[in-house]
């Protein structure tokens, strides 16, 4: 009997994923990152609703499961990634997804509980960051523009690091969604975090960063509307892209984050 009862679960699950995703033409499922990406859904919610389509956002806490419920049609969109990521996501696993539209850009920002500035960090500091191999290099170029190391030519990784001159210790090994919990817990001398799970763990990089990535338009790192391929030219994920690349969405991006959160061009 339990069995038979486990056994019609699954298939009420089954039939209320194909009615989330499939069942009503005029629903938009779409997965995202709880700050700001939901947010910022959220604002677009009644925008669509002018539009006739109801959107229904599913938020997540990591950056894994996202793209494996898109694969398996449990969503008709995600909303959290960048180009880099989704490019070494789909060469990983295989995904054949498409790229519908870039919205914003979240700069990474530099924390420390015990410094206020890169210049006051140690010799032999030890510096934390992402395990996510698509953000090292971007995380080491912002650090070599600041002229804190010197990576040799087209260099994206720890390794790659031919001039070190404060013997900085990098910790490459923590998860991105744990980034603030060792910034708060004082790990480290200072940790990289994305905007996105700072904001989500109650800090705010404009005053609590003490050095924040290039957020201008030139930034490859913005964040996209992601489906499966062929879902690029659907009416509803047309739309979704539309309006969130409108100027009130705009707008709204510049005014909730003062610059911790920065519209795409």
């Amino acid at each position: 009997m339990k069995k038979l009862i486990k056994a019609l679960s699954i298939v009420g699950l089954s039939l209320g994923l194909l009615t989330a995703c499939g069942g009503n033409e005029d629903k938009l499922v779409v997965g995202a990152s709880n700050v700001p990406h939901a947010e910022i859904l959220e604002f677009a919610q009644p925008l669509l609703e002018e539009e006739g389509i109801e959107l229904e956002i599913v938020p997540f806490s990591d950056y894994i499961l996202p793209n494996k419920a898109l694969d398996e049609g449990e969503l008709d969109a995600n909303y959290f990634q960048h180009v880099p990521y989704l490019e070494a996501q789909m060469a990983e696993h295989g995904y054949d997804f498409v790229n519908a539209g870039g919205v914003h850009i979240e700069p990474i920002g530099v924390y420390s509980q015990e410094y206020s500035s890169l210049e006051e960090l140690p010799e032999g500091a030890t510096i934390i960051m992402s395990d996510s191999t698509s953000d090292h290099k971007r995380i080491l170029t912002m650090l070599e523009e600041y002229g804190l190391i010197t990576l040799s030519e087209g260099g994206a990784f720890v390794e790659d690091i031919v001039d070190n001159p404060r013997n900085f210790q990098f910790m490459d090994n923590v998860e991105a969604a744990l980034l603030p919990t060792a910034y708060l817990n004082g790990e480290g001398d200072a940790v990289l975090i994305n905007s996105n799970f700072a904001l989500d763990a109650g800090l705010n990089p404009m005053e609590d960063a003490i050095a924040l990535e290039s957020g201008d338009q030139d930034n490859p790192y913005v964040n996209l509307v992601v489906v499966n391929s062929g879902d690029e030219n659907d009416e509803r994920i047309v739309k979704l892209v539309e309006i969130l690349q409108s100027q009130k969405v705009r707008d709204f991006i510049l005014e909730q984050y003062n610059g911790a959160v920065v519209p795409a061009q």
